[in-house]
């Protein structure tokens, strides 16, 4: 017998940004993007996707050690990245809770209108401006003259290709939380 398509349940159907819509257990916990009937390539992530997808692991250490979260998803990690980039473009990035199906291995999903590779360009230039936005709390005028001095010599789209080049996406950093 099949099972009724219930929203947040075993067998939903998440409405994608481009009028598409994709069953949950077309995205595997392994996919990173998924090639849809609009002819797109649209970025899929999900809760188990560790933040290295798209950082250095010593600077996901550096978030998750000044980052405080109080919600009870734990340190900092893929789920507040994509939080942020779901508060920003808001109507580009289709998300669906399926913890109840414990068929498709994780508990949240994030499909963007982004393929994966413009993603990645826009959490980075996101957790940039987070960082500014901190160091202009703080009380050094020094701090934030380096951050800046810095920036102007870090290129978003650079670091995205090189950091996509070196990248070992099957490596010890890259399994399921």
């Amino acid at each position: 017998m099949a099972e009724p398509r219930v929203p947040g349940g075993r067998g939903a159907e998440l409405d994608l940004p481009c009028g598409e819509s994709v069953h949950v257990h077309d995205l595997d916990m392994g996919m990173r993007e998924y090639d849809c009937a609009c002819g797109a390539s649209h970025a899929v992530v999900t809760d188990i996707h560790p933040p290295s997808r798209f950082f250095p692991e010593f600077l996901v250490d550096i978030l998750r050690e000044t980052i405080e979260t109080d919600d009870d998803m734990g340190e900092f990690g893929t789920t507040h990245l994509m939080g942020i980039v779901l508060e920003e473009f808001p109507g580009e990035v289709a998300t669906e809770n399926v913890e109840e199906d414990q068929d498709v291995g994780y508990a949240l999903v994030w499909v963007s209108d982004f393929d994966s590779r413009r993603l990645h360009e826009i959490v980075v230039e996101l957790v940039v401006e987070l960082m500014e936005h901190a160091l202009s709390h703080a009380d050094s005028d020094e701090a934030m003259t380096q951050f800046e001095a810095d920036m102007l010599d870090f290129d978003v789209t650079e670091f995205v290709d090189e950091y996509r080049r070196e990248r070992d996406f099957s490596g010890p950093h890259d399994t399921p939380a």
